[in-house]
Parts: structure tokens; sequence; C-alpha cells
């Protein structure tokens, strides 16, 4: 029974996702996500395969139990090799394992992971193929429409059917292709088109496979027009990162139907006893509050919020009460919105 719940817990958080974004999504900025939305699928950043079972790097399965549901992303290509990493994730308790295929960093395709394997759908196949037998946990695949000169009307949905055929059931799915030359990382998030309404067509060609779009979403409201379109689910990232309020404060009311939208000094001030954990710990201060910068992004005070933070986490013996001066800089926010009754 505890499985079954867990999964629908998952399907039901994956309406709204925090995309797993390297340097920025650790575990920090995860517990500060799940105090402003208790249902929102939050993701780790990428941990490679080989790291956890060449490197024994299982530090980085380490996560506060507050954070569930919580998914860990992996990279790979060795279907060995990500069955025991994926076990490895499962044991710690992650509730969702999730292969890399979108991403098109230059390190990540040396790697022969990340958006190259969209090139080798068999491939990729057999790792989640063997990932589930591994797990008993949900497989999920995060990928691109396509790469290169591919025409992704074309490879999408073969891609699609061919890992559906290996037992995946979800796809998260960047709505833009990765040039795997001539542009870099960052450029890759940008130029690069967007069509959401490819991504749409292959939920119409595969009603039972369930979707989620990523890539260019910056607001609430385009998230739920998403989902009233017929997508399972929407994943945002840079913009849950920099404004997290403004996605995620009133995710629970407006996407789960549920709760009110929390206020981000409140969220503040729950941060401040994991903060001082943290700092006990042999922790930075600023490990910690770099990912609350945006919290108050268009509020009055919220310049001198940053600055604050920005300056003093650094000096010797800040601690919470720098962050509560800082607060102290910010405007009150206006009454939140509760959830819709109808």
């Amino acid at each position: 029974m505890a499985d079954k719940d867990k999964k629908y817990n998952v399907l039901n958080a994956s309406r709204l996702s925090v995309a797993p974004m390297m340097d920025w999504t650790d575990r920090h900025c995860r517990y500060l996500h799940r105090l402003l939305s208790r249902h929102a699928l939050l993701y780790t950043e990428m941990v490679t395969a080989p790291a956890l079972v060449r490197g024994g790097a299982v530090h980085l399965l380490a996560y506060n139990p507050q954070e569930h549901p919580v998914a860990l992303q992996l990279g790979g290509s060795d279907p060995t090799e990500l069955a025991q990493a994926a076990r490895m994730g499962a044991g710690a308790g992650y509730d969702e394992i999730n292969l890399n295929v979108g991403c098109p960093s230059d390190r990540v395709q040396s790697g022969t992971f990340g958006a190259v394997l969209m090139l080798q759908p068999g491939l990729v196949a057999d790792c989640v193929a063997a990932m589930r037998d591994a797990v008993d946990v949900d497989v999920t695949v995060k990928c691109r429409i396509g790469v290169d000169d591919q025409q992704a009307e074309d490879t999408l949905p073969a891609f699609l059917d061919r890992i559906a055929q290996a037992g995946c059931r979800r796809f998260t799915i960047h709505a833009r292709k990765a040039w795997l030359q001539g542009l870099s990382p960052k450029e890759n998030r940008d130029i690069p088109p967007l069509d959401y309404d490819l991504v749409l067509r292959m939920k119409q060609q595969f009603p039972e496979l369930h979707l989620s779009v990523n890539g260019g979403i910056t607001s609430l409201d385009q998230a739920q027009g998403f989902l009233d379109a017929g997508l399972d689910g929407v994943m945002i990232g840079r913009a849950a990162y920099h404004d997290p309020a403004a996605i995620l404060a009133a995710a629970d009311p407006l996407i789960f139907g549920t709760g009110t939208a929390r206020d981000a000094a409140d969220i503040v001030h729950e941060m401040i006893p994991y903060i001082a954990a943290h700092l006990q710990n042999g922790g930075k201060l600023h490990q910690v509050t770099r990912h609350m910068l945006g919290l108050f992004s268009g509020r009055p005070g919220a310049r001198a919020w940053r600055r604050m933070l920005s300056e003093g986490t650094h000096r010797p013996g800040a601690g919470p009460d720098l962050v509560l001066a800082a607060l102290a800089q910010v405007s009150p926010s206006p009454p939140a919105p509760a959830a819709c009754a109808g």
C-alpha cells in the first residue's frame, strides 16, 4: 500500500515540478522550495552514475526527509551501472529516478550521456529497462525534442515509442532542440526555438504516456495553460530559481487546489532553524542564502535584501541575525490567494 501511495503522490506532484539544474538545485535549494510548496515535485542536480558506482560519492545522495516528494536525476549510458546507481538512489529513499537525456554540455557528451543519447534510442531503452528491473519506484526520462539536424516531428515520436516499449511511462520534454555542436550549454537554453505545439501533439499521439513540458515557462498562469491543454505536468527551471516565490508560493492553491499561498517573509523565518543547524554542522551561511536572494523579487526592499545577504554572508560570525536584519528591509506582502473552491 505504501508503494502505491508513494507513486500516486509523485504523479500528483508532477503537475508542477522544479527542473534539475546543475549548481542550483542542491539540497539547500530544495529545502527552501519545499517550504514554499508542499506538493511540487523537486529534482536533484544531475548525479552521474559513475560518480556513485565507481567513485563511491554517496554524499551526493544526501537530502532532508522534508524534501519529499523528491526525484534523483542520473546521468550515464551504461545499463548495468545505471541500474546500480538507481538501486542506490531508491535505497536512499528517492521517490523517482530520472534519466538525463537532455543536457547538451561538452562534459556530458564526452561521457556519452545527456542529449547525445537521443541519437541512440535503443541504448536509452536498454538503460531504462535495466533501471526499471532494479527498482520499484518510477523510472522517468527527461529529453529534448531532438538534436542537431534531426527532424523532430519524425524522430521524437519514434524516440518516445522506443523508450515506452522498455516500460517508461513518464517523460519530461524540453521543447527545444539541443545543438551538440556550435552552441554552448547556456545558448542551448535560449537560442533553439521553442516548439510547444510539438509536445502537445505528442500527448495527442501518445495519450497513454504521462508527458510534462519544460522550457521557457515563466509563470503559474502559463503552467496552468499547458495543463488545461491536456499535458500531464509542467516543469519550470530558471524562473523557479530566480523568483521562487512567484512560481512556488502560490502553486499549492493555484495548481494543486489546496491550501493558501505562502508569504516569503514567513518562509525566511522558517529557514532560520535550518540555517542555524547548517552552521552548527560546519556549513557556510552563503551555501543556503545564495538560494534565497530572489525571494522578494519585485517587492520594495528586495534590492536591500539581496545586497545585505550578498555582502554580509562571508563575514566572520555571520548567521541567522544577518538574515533577519536583511528581512527587515523588505516591505510586507499583500494578502495571499486561497485555493479555488470551484
